[in-house]
């Protein structure tokens, strides 16, 4: 379906986990899944509500002894007949904002730094495991950044021991660490979710109290930002992504089933364009049609339109893809 709308970069939907960011690291040995004291909250355009207590615990070293989305990408590649297949694989660093010590005890790793050294170490394994079988294009996931533009998010991490400000340097030196370990020929991006859940979110607020930090990883290659509700504040903090970056404007909605404007998809595109230069901005939605196996209340037949609406516009706006 992506390849007969003209999708460039193709995934395989990502079928075969329950969970986006859970099955992914549940491959690492030394991660285990446990409930966490205070739940995090969704919430829909409708007054839907939710919550999950779900978290990810260290109990050991962190070790890649096993091959965790290698296979994954094999079908991917296989199905593939036109376009660049993409794999997407979750960042490790929401283990730690959920808890800090509590999540990473020091009983295991007294020094924190060698927890992420060794975290960083399994990935960069993964990622030439992933690159000897043929990926070159891997988008690493992570929520972390922007559950950190949430000032309620950012109280329950103060109340963990953990200050939002120095975290989201040190989250965001741990992904460029992860993105600087990529074999030749493999790029590498970010992409940024307040959470997607049966068409419902985890977080809100722009990117302001995280840009700076986050957009200046010399390692990553573009960044895919959640801008489709007035939840992801301005384009403004653009401004901080550097010259050798691309940014790819997530303005089409995955939870809400209503067709967006192209009109209003382009005055936007131009309006990004004040603080990043066209020819380094980018269109798609903001984020999969699910991250869990429960989806969004969006159907198949409306995906498809969201993603020709998308292909549609950025042949405008841009000539080629």
């Amino acid at each position: 379906m992506q390849e007969s709308v003209g999708v460039p970069a193709v995934t395989d939907g990502e079928l075969r986990r329950g969970h986006f960011l859970v099955d992914f690291l549940l491959g690492l040995d030394g991660i285990a899944q446990a409930d966490a004291s205070y739940a995090i909250s969704f919430q829909g355009e409708h007054g839907e509500r939710g919550e999950t207590r779900s978290m990810l615990v260290v109990n050991g070293k962190i070790r890649r002894t096993r091959d965790i989305a290698v296979d994954d990408f094999k079908f991917l590649a296989a199905a593939v007949r036109q376009g660049t297949p993409k794999l997407c694989i979750p960042s490790p660093t929401y283990i730690h904002m959920r808890g800090g010590p509590r999540t990473v005890p020091a009983s295991i790793y007294p020094d924190i730094e060698e927890f992420w050294g060794d975290v960083v170490a399994a990935y960069h394994a993964e990622m030439r495991a992933l690159a000897a079988v043929g990926c070159r294009y891997l988008q690493i996931d992570e929520v972390v950044f922007a559950f950190l533009c949430d000032e309620r998010i950012r109280e329950r991490v103060r109340a963990d021991g953990i200050d939002p400000d120095r975290a989201v340097r040190r989250y965001a030196e741990v992904v460029d660490a992860i993105a600087a370990g990529a074999p030749d020929g493999m790029i590498v991006t970010v992409h940024t979710c307040r959470g997607n859940h049966q068409s419902m979110w985890m977080a809100e607020g722009g990117y302001d109290a995280i840009a700076e930090a986050v957009f200046s990883q010399p390692h990553v290659r573009g960044y895919f930002l959640e801008y489709d509700t007035a939840r992801a504040g301005s384009f403004e903090p653009l401004r901080f992504v550097p010259r050798d970056k691309r940014v790819v404007l997530g303005l089409v909605s995955t939870k809400r089933a209503q067709l967006e404007s192209q009109d209003d998809l382009m005055r936007r595109i131009d309006e990004a364009a004040r603080y990043v230069p066209l020819e380094r901005l980018a269109l798609s939605p903001q984020c999969g049609f699910a991250s869990t196996e429960k989806g969004n209340a969006v159907t198949p037949e409306v995906q498809r339109r969201k993603l020709e609406l998308v292909v549609d516009t950025a042949r405008r706006v841009w000539g080629t893809l």
